[in-house]
């Protein structure tokens, strides 16, 4: 199973317990199925507790807060906590005006090396591999840079630069199947019925499979990089080996004990015991 290269050298999985709940004041949202109550941004949440911890986080779903329950920093908050800010929180860091952009770029960073890695661990991808280093090495250096640098910092050209690289690392992987299905990048395909089609190495980068039902699908190899699978129904089937698939993704998407994921990533609490219906 791929495992993403360089996590020896950098936390990219969120560690509440060294974070100063920075998720929970930082992002804003908007009243919705995903979030009970509208909350501006650099607030915080009215579940945030004085210790710096969610006090519905076991109820989260049920009250109403799936948005939070698919989040995921990538290891910024830990890292902005601990390093960038040396260890002081929200509340009493002299550079806390900054914490919440700090914390954003961060996090944009730090998902862009997650995926960074994952085309390392991939041989196909060999030819890419001296230019994403280059890639990695920068964007962990602009990762561990001072509050005000990281603040004044314009994430999109590394990002673009990165995706670029990432595209060609895919097209590799994906070239080595006998056959591949075709491009849908970006496609709208909410509330699509894929069940059982083939979609094996096809390129789905940024589609809408909002409510899509895609049971006993074929995605080996799928790029799935940015595909929106709120709601998306995988329940049987293997996601195991999809690229650039991320705990959000999966967190917000439809499964049950069947559904294969990738290693590197935990499998949902709320997904279904396994049953069609």
């Amino acid at each position: 199973m791929v495992t993403p290269s360089g996590v020896r050298r950098r936390e990219l999985t969120a560690d509440c317990d060294r974070c100063a709940a920075l998720c929970c004041v930082v992002p804003a949202f908007a009243r919705s199925a995903d979030f009970a109550v509208n909350k501006p941004a650099g607030t915080p949440c009215r579940n945030l507790t004085p210790e710096l911890r969610c006090g519905i986080h076991a109820e989260l779903r049920g009250r109403g807060f799936a948005g939070c329950a698919v989040f995921d920093c990538f290891g910024a908050g830990q890292h902005v906590t601990q390093v960038t800010y040396g260890g002081h929180d929200w509340r009493a860091s002299p550079d806390a005006a900054a914490m919440p952009e700090v914390f954003r770029v961060v996090r944009q960073l730090h998902e862009l090396l997650r995926h960074v890695g994952e085309a390392l661990a991939r041989p196909e991808a060999a030819a890419v591999h001296p230019e994403l280093r280059r890639v990695q090495r920068e964007v962990e250096r602009r990762a561990d840079g001072a509050p005000a640098e990281l603040a004044a910092l314009d994430v999109d050209p590394l990002r673009a630069e990165g995706g670029e690289l990432l595209a060609r690392a895919s097209e590799l992987v994906r070239e080595r199947l006998p056959r591949r299905a075709d491009d849908r990048r970006g496609a709208d395909l909410v509330g699509a019925d894929l069940r059982g089609e083939d979609l094996r190495g096809a390129s789905l980068r940024g589609a809408l499979l909002l409510g899509a039902d895609l049971r006993g699908a074929a995605l080996d190899r799928a790029d799935l990089l940015g595909a929106d699978l709120r709601a998306a129904d995988v329940r049987g089937t293997d996601l195991s080996t999809c690229l650039f698939l991320t705990q959000p993704q999966v967190g917000a998407a439809r499964g049950d004990a069947r559904t294969g994921i990738p290693a590197v990533l935990a499998r949902p609490p709320h997904w279904t015991p396994p049953h069609w219906t």
